[in-house]
C-alpha cells in the first residue's frame, strides 16, 4: 500500500503531447548533442581568474561555511539505522546523517571552488570515499524499490547486487559526478584510484542501473502509466550524471534519449493550465525539475531541444507566480505544502527568461533582493548551484516585482485567488479549491479555502508535518494534518472527506468582475455515502472594499444532529459575544459573523507535537467549531468576514 498511494499522484491529464520525443528523433538527438565537455561555461576550477569575479561577498562566507568542515567527522550510515524506518517508522534516522554529509560535502566543494588553495581538498576527498564504500545513498523510505514496483520493505536491506536509483540517490549522483568532473585531475595528483574510484561507484550504482532497468517506476511510470515529481527530479540527475560521466558514445546517447522519453510522460499528466496538482513546496522538485532538466538539454544540444515556447511550459512555470501570496514566503499551501514555503528563487528568474514571462522573471527577482542574494552564503546542490552563480548576472537590472494578481483561476487545477486590492497586500486576499481527492500530495481538502489579510494569514491550511513512515502508507489520514476535520471544511452527519479520485468536487463555477470574486463548487461526492449528502454547494465570496462570504447551501438525505463547520486559524481569537468572534493580528483586527440562533460557537485548542509544526506555530493552534443546531435535511449557512472599523 505504501507504493500505491505514493506514486499514483500525477495523472491527471495524460494527453500523449510526447513534446520531446514526438518532435525529435533519436537521430536528431544524434546530431545535436554536443559530444566534449564544451556545452559547461562554469570555470574550471584551475581557472582562477574566472572565480575571483565572483562577488567578494559570496566567497567570504562561502568559505566560511566551508571551513565549518575543516577536518570534518564523516557519519557513519549502519544497517540497524536503515531499519528504524521498518521498525519503527524513522526515517530521518537515515535522512539527517546523509543530509549532513551532502551538506558538508557541498559546503568544502564550492569552499574550494570559491578559493582555490587546497586547503579543503583532503577533506573533499575523504568525503568522496565515504560515499564510495556506503553501500546505498538513498532513503530507507525507498525501500519498496527494491523489489521493482511493490516489496514487502520489511524484508529489504540495502543490496549492491540489486541497486536502487531513487531521487536521493539520484541528486548524490549529480553532485559527485559535478565533483568528479572539477577535481579529477587534483584528484589525481593525490591518487589516480580516487577519481576511478569514483567513477566506477557511479557507474555501478547509478548509470549502469539506469542502461539496464525499466521498473524503476519513475522512468516509465506505473500500471496506469502515472508519474509525479520523481520523474524530472530523477532524470535531470541522471542526464547531469551521464554528461558528465559516460565515456561511450553509443550509450550516452542510448541513455540520454531514455530520459526524454520519461521525462514526456510528466508533461503529458499536466493539465494545460499548468497547475501542479502536488502544490508549491512540490513545484520546485516537480515544474521546477522540469525546468532544470530542459534547460540542461538545450545546453547540452546547442539549443536545438528546445521547447520553452510551447504554452503548457509556460503555464508550468507561470503557476508559482500564480499562486504567491505574500512576505517572500506564503503561497496557496494546498497538500503536502508547509505553511512558509522558501523556493529557489535563481530558479524562479531563469525559468522566466527561458519562457520570456516577465511575470515570471521580476518575481525572481523579486525573491532574490527579497533573499538578499549576493550577500549570504552559497551552498546547495552543485549543479543548481553553479547555474545561479554564473546564470544571473542581469538581475539586478531586472524589475523586482511580486506578482500580486487581482484573481486568476486555474480552470483544470480548479483553484481560485482574488485579492481586494491589485498590486497591492492591502486588504482580503482569498484562495480556494475544488478538486479531487486522489491529487498529488493530497490532504482531503476538496473545498478548503485560506484566507489572508494585509498580507498576513487569518484563517489557514496547516501545511504538513514531518515525514514519517505513516505520510505514505495506508495509515496517512490517521494522521490529523491530513483530515478535512482539520482543514477549512465542514464535517457532515459525523463524517469527514474519504481519501481517493473518487471524491471530488463538481460544479464549480467562477466569475470575476471589478468589485466581486465568486467560486463556487459542490464537495458532496468528497465524503463517503454514510454521510448521507447529496448536494453540498460552497460558495465563496470577495466583495471588494467590503467583506469575505463563506456561504454553504446543502441538503441531506438524513440528518443525524453531527453537523459542524471548522475553520483553522494561527491568530489570537476570541468569541466576543454570541454571533460574533474577532481576530487580533498584529496589524488588523478581523470579525466573523455568524448566525447564533443557527450555530453554536466554540474556540478548540489543538496542541501541536509535532516538531516540524512546531517550529512555525508554536504548542498551539486554535479550530472554530461551529455546531448547526437544527436538524433539517436542507438549510444555508453564512459566515460573513470584515475589518473591524
Amino acid at each position: 500500500m505504501l507504493a500505491c498511494l505514493f506514486l499514483t499522484i500525477s495523472a491527471q491529464s495524460k494527453e500523449n503531447r510526447n513534446l520531446l520525443s514526438g518532435q525529435y528523433t533519436r537521430k536528431f538527438l544524434n546530431e545535436s548533442l554536443i559530444r566534449d565537455n564544451s556545452w559547461i561555461k562554469y570555470p574550471a576550477y584551475q581557472d582562477r581568474a574566472s572565480w575571483a569575479k565572483v562577488p567578494e561577498t559570496i566567497r567570504k562566507k562561502t568559505i566560511e561555511e566551508g571551513e565549518k568542515y575543516l577536518h570534518y567527522t564523516w557519519p557513519v550510515v549502519s544497517l540497524t539505522m536503515y531499519l528504524e524506518f521498518t521498525r519503527l517508522g524513522d526515517r530521518a534516522a537515515v535522512d539527517t546523517p546523509n543530509g549532513e554529509r551532502a551538506k558538508a560535502l557541498q559546503s568544502l566543494v564550492l569552499a574550494e571552488l570559491m578559493e582555490g588553495k587546497g586547503r579543503f581538498m583532503d577533506d573533499i576527498i575523504n568525503g568522496v570515499f565515504s560515499f564510495c564504500e556506503q553501500t546505498y545513498w538513498g532513503s530507507s523510505a525507498h525501500f519498496y524499490m527494491y523489489g521493482g514496483k511493490v516489496a514487502d520493505p520489511n524484508t529489504i536491506v540495502p543490496n549492491l547486487d540489486n541497486p536502487v536509483v531513487d531521487l536521493v540517490v539520484g541528486e548524490r549522483a549529480a553532485d559527485l559526478s559535478w565533483i568528479w568532473y572539477l577535481f579529477h585531475e587534483e584528484f589525481d595528483k593525490v591518487s589516480p584510484v580516487i577519481a576511478k574510484r569514483l567513477k566506477d561507484e557511479l557507474h555501478r550504482k547509478v548509470l549502469d542501473p539506469f542502461y539496464a532497468r525499466y521498473d524503476y517506476w519513475w522512468i516509465t511510470g506505473w500500471d496506469d502509466g502515472s508519474v509525479n515529481n520523481w520523474t524530472p527530479w530523477c532524470n535531470y540527475n541522471m542526464l547531469t550524471s551521464i554528461l558528465l560521466i559516460e565515456d561511450d558514445p553509443k550509450k550516452k546517447e542510448d541513455a540520454i534519449y531514455k530520459t526524454l522519453e520519461s521525462v514526456d510522460l510528466f508533461i503529458n499528466s499536466y493539465p494545460e493550465d499548468g497547475g501542479c496538482n502536488e502544490g508549491p513546496s512540490y513545484w520546485g522538485v516537480a515544474g521546477g525539475k522540469m525546468f532544470d532538466y530542459l534547460r540542461l538539454l538545450k545546453t547540452c544540444t546547442n539549443g536545438k531541444i528546445d521547447i520553452f515556447n510551447h504554452e503548457l511550459i509556460k503555464n508550468i512555470g507561470r503557476y508559482i507566480a500564480c499562486v504567491y501570496i505574500s512576505n517572500g514566503i506564503y503561497y496557496d499551501n494546498f497538500g503536502d505544502a508547509p505553511f512558509k514555503i522558501h523556493q529557489d528563487a535563481g530558479k524562479i528568474y531563469r525559468f522566466g527568461k527561458n519562457i520570456g514571462d516577465s511575470l515570471v522573471t521580476d518575481f525572481g527577482a523579486f525573491l532574490l533582493e527579497h533573499d538578499a542574494y549576493g550577500k549570504n552564503v552559497v551552498v546547495g546542490k552543485i549543479g543548481e548551484t553553479l547555474e545561479n552563480l554564473f546564470n544571473l548576472d542581469d538581475w539586478q537590472e531586472c524589475p523586482k516585482v511580486e506578482p500580486l494578481l487581482p484573481e486568476y483561476y486555474l480552470p483544470d487545477l480548479d483553484i481560485v485567488i482574488a485579492r481586494e486590492n491589485a498590486n497591492s497586500t492591502n486588504g482580503f486576499y482569498f484562495a480556494a479549491k475544488g478538486g479531487s481527492n486522489g491529487e498529488g500530495h493530497n490532504h482531503n481538502d476538496v473545498g478548503s479555502f485560506m484566507l489572508y489579510y494585509n498580507g498576513d494569514p487569518v484563517l489557514i491550511d496547516v501545511g504538513v508535518g514531518t515525514y514519517t513512515k505513516k505520510t505514505f502508507s495506508s495509515q496517512r489520514y490517521e494522521i490529523w494534518t491530513m483530515q478535512s476535520n482539520y482543514h477549512n471544511l465542514p464535517v457532515i452527519n459525523g463524517y469527514g472527506q474519504s481519501p481517493g479520485g473518487q471524491f471530488k468536487s463538481q460544479n464549480s463555477t467562477y466569475s470575476s468582475g471589478k468589485n466581486k470574486v465568486s467560486f463556487s463548487t459542490d464537495i458532496a461526492l468528497a465524503y463517503p455515502s454514510e454521510a448521507n449528502v447529496s448536494k453540498w454547494k460552497r460558495t465563496y465570496t470577495l466583495e471588494r472594499g467590503k467583506r469575505f462570504i463563506i456561504h454553504d447551501d446543502f441538503k441531506l438525505t438524513a440528518n443525524k444532529g453531527n453537523n459542524k463547520f471548522h475553520f483553522m486559524t494561527s491568530v489570537p481569537c476570541q468569541i466576543i459575544k454570541p454571533g460574533l468572534i474577532q481576530f487580533n493580528g498584529e496589524n488588523y483586527a478581523l470579525q466573523i459573523k455568524y448566525n447564533s440562533t443557527q450555530l453554536t460557537a466554540d474556540i478548540e485548542k489543538i496542541k501541536i507535537e509535532d516538531k516540524r509544526l512546531q517550529g512555525v506555530f508554536g504548542d498551539y493552534l486554535s479550530r472554530l467549531a461551529f455546531n448547526l443546531n437544527n436538524n433539517n435535511l436542507s438549510d444555508q449557512v453564512s459566515f460573513e468576514v470584515t475589518p473591524v472599523k
